[in-house]
């Protein structure tokens, strides 16, 4: 089964402005942190592995009525499923910024496709049936929060019944998918299911990228290290590290963890990046042009890659070169809505309503999401009345 709901969980910060030899693999994760720089982490409270996948007696009593109707598991999967994603009766919403545990996103009915992702797990477990999460490996692709560039993952969840007896043969898959956004592109591209320990991982990089977004940096380092230290070969926590020690001046501790991260993935082209932007900073001007120059080489075929580029010159005030970007961005995938809604934008400024219409048209066409699409109308209504 699947569902077009969301986007996808955070999984590194990369910079707009955004070092070497490669550190032992064997050194200990504890090595790599320093708690010294921000002394006042532990104040903040990190939940459990329990409490972030535990549900509460209203999500319990959903499952109960829902999966109480049906005999058979396969059905009762199906009808868990539909009913999550009934809004009549649900009424889940995605946002983007709301990483919650599963109790929360049940009494809340919004949150990200992570914790909506996580929701779902628990509610399956609790049924009865075999679930497990799975990481998709989708290329870079960005998107734009507060003034941040968010390099994306995407999660869905398989679940399957449970098999009553070892004599049972299956000639047809009684698995179902579950996936906030299944875009039919991914489809072909390299699923790997991940333990719950990834997934709390995970979350707690996600809190603390949200916590860097607010400036709350003790906090923030609270929650990197402990995605670290629950996952010490998960990247994407490496990276946001590297660029919060960066942030607190600490450019030798920065280099560190970016290293890590490029040694947990030699291909994390958002760390090799952030590494050559220290060693710029750093005045090594060289290292820093060679590294990316082969980062380059590796995003030119990406559409994000000069999405962001256009996002970042048309908050600067560039708005011609923006234009240059976002065009070059829509001939290498024409369906995404924030290329659209960038050109609608360029085009706006520029002072050619009638091309800004017909992008925000699009944009509306493509949203993944109703928010998304109620958000483009509304833009939509104010242009039309401007023609």
């Amino acid at each position: 089964m699947f569902f077009r709901f969301c986007v996808t969980t955070i999984t590194a910060i990369l910079m707009s402005a955004c070092v070497s030899t490669a550190q032992d693999p064997n050194i200990p994760t504890q090595q790599l942190l320093d708690d010294s720089v921000f002394p006042a982490y532990p104040s903040f409270t990190i939940e459990t592995e329990q409490q972030v996948f535990a549900l509460n007696d209203a999500a319990r009593a959903f499952v109960d009525q829902v999966i109480g109707e049906h005999k058979e598991q396969k059905a009762q999967i199906k009808a868990l499923a539909n009913s999550i994603f009934d809004r009549s009766d649900f009424n889940l919403l995605y946002r983007a910024s709301a990483n919650t545990v599963a109790s929360e996103t049940f009494d809340n009915r919004a949150a990200n496709c992570l914790s909506m992702s996580i929701m779902t797990y628990s509610l399956a477990e609790y049924a009865g049936f075999r679930s497990r999460m799975q990481d998709i490996e989708i290329p870079e692709y960005w998107t734009r929060r507060d003034g941040f560039s968010l390099l994306n993952g995407h999660v869905n969840v398989l679940i399957e019944p449970v098999e009553l007896s070892s004599n049972v043969i299956r000639f047809v898959t009684s698995e179902t998918v579950v996936d906030f956004d299944p875009q039919e592109s991914r489809r072909h591209f390299p699923v790997n299911v991940i333990t719950r320990a990834k997934t709390l991982a995970m979350f707690y990089n996600n809190k603390g990228a949200d916590a860097l977004m607010d400036g709350s940096y003790s906090k923030a380092y609270a929650y990197f290290r402990a995605a670290a230290k629950t996952v010490p070969d998960f990247d994407s926590p490496w990276v946001n590290l590297g660029i919060l020690y960066r942030r607190a001046g600490y450019s030798n501790l920065a280099e560190i963890a970016y290293e890590r991260a490029i040694e947990v993935d030699s291909e994390n082209l958002t760390a090799w990046e952030n590494l050559a932007f220290l060693y710029a900073h750093e005045g090594q001007e060289t290292l820093a042009q060679s590294i990316m120059r082969r980062v380059e080489k590796r995003r030119q075929d990406n559409p994000f890659y000069h999405f962001i580029l256009g996002e970042q010159a048309f908050d600067a005030g560039k708005i011609d070169q923006a234009l240059i970007y976002y065009r070059s961005a829509y001939r290498l995938d024409s369906s995404r809505h924030e290329v659209l809604f960038g050109l609608s934008k360029v085009y706006y400024e520029m002072g050619n309503v009638n091309r800004s219409v017909k992008f925000m048209q699009l944009a509306k066409k493509h949203s993944p999401n109703p928010q998304e699409e109620n958000r483009y109308q509304g833009k939509l209504s104010k242009l039309q009345q401007a023609i």
